[in-house]
């Protein structure tokens, strides 16, 4: 499985915000936002939101993924 990269590191507590506002549906809430910036034409605002998404799916899984030092 390949894992994706963030790169920036707001999108975290972005993620983190979204999560302790919305519980389990704080990945929803992500892909919502995400659709409204695609329907306004706002790339960035989308792919950042994407970002989020992807975030609150992995800091909602209780198992470690990935190599760990």
């Amino acid at each position: 499985m390949q894992l994706p990269v963030f790169i920036d590191s707001t999108n975290f507590s972005d993620a983190q915000q979204l999560i302790s506002n919305f519980g389990d549906e704080a990945g929803l809430e992500a892909a919502n936002r995400a659709d409204k910036s695609r329907a306004l034409g706002n790339h960035l605002h989308y792919c950042k939101w994407r970002q989020v998404e992807r975030l609150c799916v992995l800091l909602s899984i209780d198992q470690t993924l990935g190599t760990v030092h």
